[in-house]
């Protein structure tokens, strides 16, 4: 019978090295998965929405630790230096959607690149650049000459407007 408990006991210990070696490849931070838009941990749940800005979104990961609700988004490419500019506002966004919808303000959420894994903290500065950024979208999103604000050519060959831009490189 000893032996058996032995043996059940390193068992559970590989386990347990097991799922924290998977934590950290997903990026996930350490906590609950309490919303997920991948389909593969959860159901999918409705996207997050305030009113007030017209702002949606669907966070990859919402993680709770105690009070605190942590969003994690999961990019597919890598980054070379540092995270970009619009991955951080989505990010923002997504914070400020948590804020509204669950009434708890995260702290800072998670961005996941497959090379590397950034704390985006997710100060009232940032929240302000990200509402500035709204509402500059929303009234010069009627313009039709937009010009490019990145010196990137894997970002152009990826966008959805690059058969129609005069600015791609």
């Amino acid at each position: 019978m000893s032996l058996l408990a032995v043996v059940l006991f390193i068992f559970g210990l590989i386990l347990l090295w097991w799922a924290n070696s998977q934590r950290k490849v997903s990026g996930l931070p350490g906590g609950e998965v309490i919303y997920s838009d991948t389909h593969s941990w959860v159901p999918v749940e409705e996207a997050l929405y305030d009113n007030a800005l017209g702002l949606t979104g669907r966070p990859d990961y919402l993680i709770q630790q105690g009070k605190q609700i942590i969003p994690v988004e999961v990019k597919s490419t890598r980054v070379a230096e540092a995270p970009y500019d619009s991955h951080i506002f989505q990010l923002a966004a997504y914070c400020y959607l948590v804020g509204k919808h669950y009434r708890v303000r995260p702290a800072y959420g998670v961005l996941h690149y497959p090379n590397r894994t950034y704390r985006i903290d997710y100060t009232p500065e940032l929240e302000t650049q990200l509402i500035e950024l709204i509402t500059e979208i929303r009234t010069k999103g009627h313009l039709r000459k937009i010009n490019r604000t990145h010196q990137s050519p894997q970002r152009c060959q990826r966008c959805g407007y690059r058969s129609m831009c005069d600015q791609r490189l």
